[in-house]
């Protein structure tokens, strides 16, 4: 089949992602290894974000087709009321990396699904039904993880958003809400805030409080050191469950095993996919403490999907968890983070249109603006098509000089898989200062 013809054939017979169906120009992939992916043309592309920041141990590692293959040759699929040997062990490591007494794990086939029951199961375990989250979070595409975030690609379906969920500001230090002069004092009337939304909507009635591992697709935005450990306390106090969305920042991604770890917090329930099998095939899965399995005991859990511990997913994710241990990949992206850290720290002399930089291991962005005092962004947050100039050009030379990254209104967003090479990281960041020269010419 020509190049062409595959093309048309995506564009006649199916549909894409947030976006116009009209006039779509998709890369037209071929295959991929390690940091890079190539179109049928030939044309070598730097994936500097690990597609949508989930293939952690880069692309084509045979040892997980191995592993696939083993596991669809003994049991490819059983229903899911079925004990397999995969989902025993798959479930007892992670138990085992997981911070805390959380112990038991329900599986998914992705990130949003984990949201859609961890929410479930807060409200049937508390009796309660309001979800507290952050304005800017995003905890993916299905009816009830839509509504919990608080990114504005909800509001094309929010008239019939799920009910009972409550958004709060988070403590963005850089556009600080209550215009503090830190992050640790943002941090603190963002706490100020959160608890005083908990007494206006009737603390009884707080099923739980959602919150990001690691902010990610919103704009990496960085945690004030305190925060978290106090939003535990406050959870702790009214009664209300903690659920950390760890489907982005786990898995080593933040140079820990899982952002959650950087402020030595155990959630009560966490939510994971992506990184769980580095994309490879799809696998998610909601966690919860021994304390809320205990009460399932007696109580009936009626959650349930057809392909919940799917036995060759679990192999997947086993086989993907090995690599990511042996190969030391958590300790790679905190070594490799710290690098780009001071990397970008240069090029922030050289772009006057750099206003910030937020990164945690490999999941990192940079935020442009007009001028660094005003700090008006490049390109407005929730841009109309007519505002997106910039942003398009950007993403325009990105791609022409070989590179494939996330980049949405004002920023550019950078998370290489977690053995991304130095040279790699310098080859991507060569890239990335060619498309930030464009923003700067926009500064005033």
């Amino acid at each position: 089949m020509s190049d062409q013809q595959i093309v048309k054939n995506n564009l006649d017979y199916t549909l894409f992602s947030w976006a116009k169906q009209g006039n779509l120009n998709p890369i037209n992939a071929s295959h991929a290894k390690g940091s890079y992916f190539y179109d049928r043309e030939g044309k070598k592309y730097l994936d500097f974000s690990s597609q949508l920041m989930n293939v952690n141990i880069g692309h084509g590692d045979q040892r997980i087709t191995e592993a696939v293959t083993k596991q669809m040759k003994e049991v490819s699929y059983v229903y899911p009321g079925m004990a397999t040997d995969v989902r025993g062990e798959l479930g007892k490591k992670i138990a085992e990396i997981t911070p805390g007494n959380l112990t038991k794990t329900f599986f998914t086939l992705g990130g949003a699904e984990a949201i859609e029951n961890g929410i479930k199961l807060a409200r049937m375990y508390t009796g309660r039904h309001k979800i507290i989250t952050h304005y800017r979070a995003y905890h993916g595409a299905t009816y009830g993880a839509i509504s919990a975030g608080g990114d504005p690609r909800r509001f094309p379906v929010d008239s019939q958003a799920m009910p009972n969920v409550v958004h709060v500001e988070n403590p963005y230090a850089y556009r600080c809400p209550w215009n503090s002069s830190s992050i640790e004092e943002c941090g603190e009337l963002a706490l100020a805030h959160l608890e005083r939304v908990i007494q206006f909507q009737n603390p009884d009635s707080v099923a739980a409080i959602l919150f990001e591992g690691e902010s990610g697709s919103s704009g990496c935005i960085k945690y004030p050191p305190m925060y978290l450990k106090k939003v535990r306390k406050i959870c702790d106090a009214y009664g209300i469950l903690l659920i950390v969305d760890e489907v982005m920042s786990g898995f080593g991604r933040t140079g820990k095993m899982f952002g959650i770890d950087h402020h030595n917090v155990t959630p009560d329930i966490m939510c994971l996919a992506k990184g769980l099998t580095s994309g490879y095939l799809p696998l998610g899965g909601t966690v919860v403490t021994d304390t809320i399995a205990n009460y399932f005991n007696d109580h009936p859990m009626i959650i349930g999907l057809t392909y919940s511990a799917h036995p060759t997913l679990c192999a997947a994710a086993l086989e993907n968890i090995r690599i990511i241990e042996e190969e030391q990949l958590v300790e790679r992206a905190s070594k490799m983070g710290a690098y780009i850290e001071a990397e970008i720290e240069k090029l922030k002399t050289k772009h006057p249109s750099i206003g910030d930089f937020r990164n945690t291991g490999l999941l990192g962005c940079v935020e442009l603006v007009k001028n660094r005092k005003t700090k008006e962004p490049i390109t407005p947050w929730n841009a109309k098509p007519d505002q997106m100039e910039v942003t398009n050009k950007m993403a325009a030379k990105i791609r022409e000089l070989g590179m494939f990254t996330f980049v949405r209104w004002n920023w550019i967003f950078i998370a290489p898989p977690l053995n991304v090479s130095k040279e790699e990281v310098d080859e991507g960041l060569k890239i990335v200062s060619q498309a930030i020269a464009i923003a700067d010419q926009y500064c005033n």
